[in-house]
């Protein structure tokens, strides 16, 4: 029953609030046939994604966890014409999908997609930081090391968002020890010591379960 009502309200703020946008639900469908896991950011969480960039005036974004490029392309609307995404995907399918939906969505001139592991990848952007705005949704086991380098790469000002910090609960559950809960709380110690930053965390509910964003401000 809960479940059920996280999907109606959903629902509503979605029909209320996000509205119907032909080129992102084509971007969802077109993730699903490619046999894309569903773990991309709900309409509303991505529109969420989008206002931060906004209310920062972002004009550099770098993305960790492209998956079908449905985060990134709420990410890019926000920016101006001159304005750019980096997204880096570990997976060559993953991102050709990606690509594919990105320029379906008209913001191709925007967007690069760099494909690898992202901590070898992290390095060779050392050179065309800072990013105003930093999106993490890859790998859980690593989001202490990409909290670490989203650090080196941003300035003060700079906003950094971690998806799927709740996980379900399972970060305050002591029996719990997956890989994917163990690098979450891996990041909680990164974050909750760092000077560098003042930041917080919310759980969500809705149409993605029960979750939540690490959210901070680079000072």
């Amino acid at each position: 029953m809960a479940e059920e009502l996280w999907n109606a309200v959903d629902d509503y703020i979605g029909e209320r609030l996000v509205g119907e946008d032909a080129a992102l639900h084509e971007v969802a469908k077109a993730s699903e046939m490619a046999g894309l896991p569903a773990i991309a950011v709900a309409p509303n969480q991505g529109k969420l994604l989008h206002l931060y960039a906004k209310m920062i005036g972002a004009k550099r974004v770098l993305e960790i966890g492209t998956l079908g490029g449905y985060s990134t392309i709420w990410l890019a609307r926000a920016l101006p014409a001159d304005g750019l995404v980096v997204t880096l995907e570990y997976s060559p399918e993953h991102a050709e999908v990606a690509e594919a939906n990105i320029a379906h969505a008209g913001v191709a001139d925007r967007v690069q997609v760099r494909v690898g592991a992202a901590l070898d990848l992290l390095p060779d952007l050392a050179g065309e930081a800072p990013f105003d705005l930093v999106f993490i949704d890859a790998d859980k086991q690593n989001n202490a090391n990409y909290f670490q380098w989203a650090l080196r790469l941003t300035k003060p000002g700079s906003v950094i968002v971690v998806d799927n910090a709740v996980r379900g609960g399972a970060i305050a559950d002591p029996s719990r020890d997956s890989s994917d809960v163990v690098g979450t709380r891996q990041l909680y110690d990164v974050v909750s010591a760092e000077t560098r930053v003042t930041a917080t965390a919310v759980q969500t509910v809705g149409a993605k379960g029960h979750d939540g964003f690490l959210i901070a401000r680079v000072n």
